[in-house]
């Protein structure tokens, strides 16, 4: 029953990695999920951002205002430790309470923690294998700007805003390159299947 942490930049392809995997019957728990969720209307989360940062940040449906929060802290990363500190641990028990159900019903399970801040929050949790989908940064700057509209500066902002390559790299038990095309992603995530498998 291994239990995978599977990190990346942004917009390495992680996401594709994680796909991949669920196709070939892991159990992918996806962190970016479980804080949409523990940000939820009325949640005790939503409420401590509310109160830290602005009820303008909660929209008249009670939903958070995502893109204005990112706006807030990825341009002052005092404000991005606060919020950090507010969402990690919830992220943290919830994930937990995941994969503990995960293995309750299935001792055999491949559960697969897609994580993008795993350096920040949990590298020290007992992983049985860290994976780091690594594409350069310049790869991924072109990727923000052609798959997800944004400027050079936005795109450059948000990768300067996460951990140096160097640091995801130095934690890795597995890395697959994922700088070339999606073909050569896919094949890396098939090895990695067949080893979690063996």
């Amino acid at each position: 029953m291994p239990l995978i942490a599977l990190t990346g930049g942004i917009a390495s392809g992680k996401s594709t990695i994680a796909r991949r995997l669920a196709e070939h019957g892991a159990v992918v728990v996806d962190a970016d999920q479980i804080v949409r969720d523990v940000q939820r209307p009325g949640s005790p989360v939503l409420e401590r951002i509310a109160a830290e940062f602005g009820s303008h940040l909660v929209l008249a449906d009670g939903v958070l205002d995502r893109a204005s929060l990112a706006a807030v802290v990825f341009a002052d990363p005092a404000a991005r430790e606060r919020l950090n500190a507010i969402v990690h641990p919830a992220v943290r028990a919830e994930s937990q309470r995941r994969f503990d159900a995960e293995f309750a019903a299935r001792a055999d399970a491949v559960v697969v923690y897609d994580v993008p801040l795993l350096v920040e929050a949990r590298v020290d949790d007992p992983w049985d294998l860290i994976v780091v989908a690594h594409a350069s940064a310049a790869v991924r700057a072109d990727r923000l700007q052609r798959l997800r509209g944004m400027t050079p500066d936005e795109a450059d902002r948000r990768i300067a805003a996460q951990v140096p390559d160097e640091t995801r790299l130095a934690i890795a038990d597995v890395v697959i390159d994922t700088g070339g095309d999606l073909g050569e992603t896919i094949a890396g995530a098939d090895a990695l299947w067949e080893r979690l498998t063996a």
